[in-house]
């Protein structure tokens, strides 16, 4: 058969085998049902289930959707999950059925959430992509891609449905943590990293996977911060801004994108032509697959209430550019019925399954459709990626303030309290979408200190003090106890993203765990948990007061998925450590911190205001917004781009090659960065840019490079920029790229509001 000929063309394969199908075939090309639901496991033996073999015999499975994810939405627990080789051998046994009971034996596209890992019992947990952003290391990530590649390719998972690539604008929206910053450069940045490290040199190796980018598009500028809802954008700035990632990872070769739940303007993205057709397939000239996010297609007809019914919803989606849906319900209920009442073009079926072949012919599926169990068992959690997920946690730490050198601690001396409820429970540094996880592999703050300490326990004493949320101060007496016995208090806070886990509470008059009738939930973060403020939850900041009247040096350390905006701590806390979620290694990382065994250069990707009444405030907004409230003015209380060191940076000498370009030109500019401390270090060096003069609103400063430099005490190393068309164009007055002329001013500094400048004219004519 020549489909299953590797030495024909894609294309010549691919239209082969769609003419070999039927309408029931093509259509079930197209559906993802839940892939968990697939099989029974118990005893160490996986079964398939009657309607999984069903749906095989009868027009057969596209893909699946998270064999091998576990977490309390799947039902999936460390008692009845599976291991890393039995995961990989229950992928064989599905891919087995599909192509030997199936009549022209396709085999099936498994589809795995990778946000910061792969979701699967014993995968590496590495931190979440807000605390990514934060390390400014793009090869950092693209390691850390391929790392995650491996792990989940071993299993069997062809495609992931990662990177996010959405512009937070809010941050009271809970999926804040999924992003990389407020952005749109450095996003896109991580994106090209992302694509080039999850899928490789090649899609058909053993170690990549599809990369598919979400959520498409303008989903992190939804109305109120409240998930999914309407984004009020006009198209300059879609473009300008939240396009931008998209373009430049589908320029970099990503296959695979996920319309977003959203409408804009009035057009929910699942059915947004102009976006799908007009911008992606035509202008950009994206080929790939549009897979749909989960129950989409179903919130056109409850939700948007744009189509009449699921047959209407399904036909727009699908007439529309969408070509799988996850979880498969509506194009399984209605597409085969839509084709025979002539609702639905054949034509446009056959397009939507030939894009979905040709991804699994680029995998290779056909000629290699099977994991490899010996291989999952050996890479999946391994010490490289371990050690990996550790170097990324602490890259990504950023140091707030540092009163009087409060950091570094001393190894050798001093006691040290260890108080908050984020302290020692595993699951709340791990952020959302995560897999359940054995306690030893997760090493929080209070075993990180310990292990710096040498599991001295005379030196260290440890106290919840309360939960995350709930209105308890049961703890706080111990907390007190503990705190008073210590010559500093490191005090661990924030938020959570754990989904119940069934794991129990802790007691917060001993720190032990503790199985109540009723679980108990911290989650404040997460996708669908939007909050109102930005304060922290609970009584937390009640006992941080309390700690603090002792008199003792307190350190704060935030873990959490959003910024925290609390000026009482900002002012009163001797340090502040913002961690984000830094994932299973993260205690050990934060200790590396405290201790001084690393130096903190993570940056803000995202602004953190004094109040949440001063939203929206990115820094990238326009010059016209106003400058400030009658209360206070519009700045937040740390900038983007901003993070403390342990040593000192000066820059200087700023110069330009030349003061005058064309359009289509380039000029670099160079700054010399001195290390003028005494311990090494490593400095973010940010560049943007202003034009002065436009004819369309820009923003007062934008982003256009950066680079982490690593310098020794006293050494000077001169950092250089170019500047082209990339950096100085924007979205015209026709909506089309351009470079006007007129003068522009090129700064360079530590953060967006601390910066040299010089000034650049452009000219078409020079």
């Amino acid at each position: 058969m020549i489909y299953q000929d590797s030495s024909k063309p894609t294309e010549e394969r691919v239209e082969h085998l769609l003419g070999l199908m039927t309408i029931e075939e093509k259509v079930g090309q197209l559906i993802q049902p839940f892939g968990w639901q697939t099989y029974q496991h118990s005893d160490g033996e996986v079964v398939l289930t009657d309607a999984f073999r069903a749906q095989v015999k009868n027009g057969g499975v596209g893909s699946l959707y998270g064999v091998l994810r576990a977490d309390p939405w799947t039902g999936v627990t460390l008692e009845s999950g599976l291991s890393p080789r039995e995961g990989a051998e229950a992928v064989n046994a599905i891919q087995r059925y599909a192509i030997e009971q199936s009549r022209l034996s396709i085999p099936i596209l498994i589809g795995e959430e990778c946000s910061h890992g792969h979701m699967a019992i014993g995968a590496t947990v590495f931190p979440v992509p807000l605390s990514i952003g934060s390390t400014w290391n793009v090869e950092l990530y693209r390691e850390m891609c391929r790392a995650v590649a491996r792990e989940t390719r071993s299993q069997g998972g062809a495609v992931t449905y990662s990177p996010v690539l959405d512009v937070v604008r809010d941050p009271r929206w809970g999926r804040t943590e999924e992003c990389f910053g407020e952005d749109p450069y450095l996003i896109s940045e991580f994106a090209v990293a992302s694509v080039e490290g999850l899928q490789g040199e090649r899609l058909d190796s053993e170690d990549s996977v599809v990369a598919t980018l979400k959520h498409f598009v303008a989903y992190g500028s939804s109305e109120g911060g409240r998930n999914a809802g309407p984004v009020h954008m006009g198209l300059r700035e879609l473009l300008e801004v939240d396009m931008l990632p998209f373009k430049k990872a589908v320029e970099a070769g990503a296959v695979s994108i996920m319309p977003a739940y959203n409408e804009i303007d009035g057009i929910p993205c699942t059915v947004n032509t102009e976006l799908l057709e007009s911008i992606l397939r035509m202008e950009w000239g994206f080929d790939g697959m549009l897979i749909t996010d989960c129950g989409a297609i179903d919130m056109l007809a409850s939700g948007h209430d744009t189509a009449e019914d699921g047959m209407d919803a399904a036909v727009r989606a699908i007439s529309a550019g969408i070509d799988m849906e996850m979880s498969g319900e509506m194009f399984g209920r209605y597409l085969l019925e839509a084709v025979r009442q002539n609702k639905l073009d054949p034509a446009v079926l056959d397009q939507a399954v030939r894009r979905v072949l040709t991804l699994k012919f680029k995998l290779g599926l056909f000629e290699q459709p099977y994991a490899n169990p010996d291989k999952a068992a050996k890479v999946i959690g391994s010490e490289e990626h371990i050690k990996l997920a550790r170097q990324t946690a602490s890259e990504a730490i950023i140091l707030l303030k540092n009163e009087e050198n409060t950091l570094p601690l001393s190894k050798s001396t001093g006691k040290i309290a260890v108080i908050g409820p984020n302290a020692d429970q595993g699951y709340n540094q791990l952020g959302d979408y995560t897999s359940p996880q054995p306690r030893s592999k997760v090493v929080t703050v209070l075993q990180g200190i310990s292990n710096h300490l040498q599991n001295d326990p005379e030196r260290l004493l440890y106290a919840p003090g309360c939960q995350i949320k709930g209105d308890s101060k049961e703890g706080f007496e111990y907390a007190l106890t503990c705190a008073e016995q210590a010559d500093t208090v490191v005090m661990v806070v924030g938020g959570s993203s754990a989904r119940d886990f069934g794991e129990g509470s802790i007691d917060l008059k001993t720190g032990a765990s503790k199985v109540t009738e009723h679980s108990w939930s911290d989650m404040e973060c997460g996708e669908g948990i939007d909050r109102m403020t930005l304060e922290l939850a609970g009584v937390q900041l009640e006992l941080i007061q309390e700690i603090h009247r002792l008199g003792k040096p307190v350190v704060i350390v935030y873990i959490n998925g959003r910024p925290i905006a609390e000026p009482w701590v900002d002012d009163h806390a001797h340090a502040i450590l913002e961690a984000w979620y830094p994932g299973q290694e993260g205690g050990n990382a934060i200790a590396d911190i405290l201790f001084g065994e690393v130096n903190p250069s993570g940056r803000l990707t995202i602004s953190i205001p004094k109040h949440v009444g001063q939203l929206p405030v990115y820094y990238n907004g326009k010059r016209s917004r106003g400058k400030r409230y009658l209360e206070a003015d519009s700045q937040p209380r740390y900038p983007f781009g901003y993070g403390l060191s342990y040593t000192e940076f000066s820059y200087s000498n700023l110069t330009i090659t030349a003061d005058t370009m064309t359009p289509k030109g380039t000029v670099s500019v160079s700054i010399e960065l001195t290390n003028t401390g005494q311990v090494e270090g490593s400095e973010v060096v940010q560049l943007y840019i202003t034009d002065v003069v436009s004819t369309v609103t820009r923003p007062a400063k934008e982003l256009k490079d950066f680079c982490k430099v690593a310098l020794q005490p006293g050494e000077t190393r001169s950092v250089e920029f170019t500047i082209s068309t990339q950096q100085l164009e924007c979205i015209g007055i026709d909506y089309k790229p351009v470079v006007e002329e007129g003068l522009f001013r090129i700064h360079v500094g530590r953060n967006v509001n601390d910066t040299l400048y010089t000034d650049l004219m452009v000219k078409e004519v020079l």
